[in-house]
């Protein structure tokens, strides 16, 4: 790969305020079919799971979205250590 295919492209994402500001979540559901993953982003509560974002992508976008984070991951982890592994029966609610 030559320096100019190493450069970081940069992208301007125009957001409102409201998109800007990200949401919490702590769960996922995954569902595919042929064309397309549905991958719903969750927040479980004591309330109750309730769906915080839903994103629909090609299989080739899938497979994208995972490099990019295995890439991301190793790199947290270069720089701040193993992140510790929790078990899902773990995480209660007081």
């Amino acid at each position: 790969m030559d320096d100019q295919a190493k450069q970081t492209k940069q992208i301007q994402v125009k957001t409102a305020d409201e998109m800007s500001r990200g949401r919490y979540s702590n769960s996922m559901f995954i569902a595919h079919g042929p064309e397309e993953f549905i991958i719903d982003w969750l927040l479980n509560s004591p309330t109750g799971a309730h769906l915080v974002s839903r994103i629909i992508v090609t299989p080739g976008h899938v497979r994208r979205i995972i490099n990019a984070l295995n890439e991301n991951l190793k790199k947290y982890e270069e720089k701040f250590g193993a992140i510790k592994h929790i078990e899902h029966g773990d995480q209660k609610y007081h």
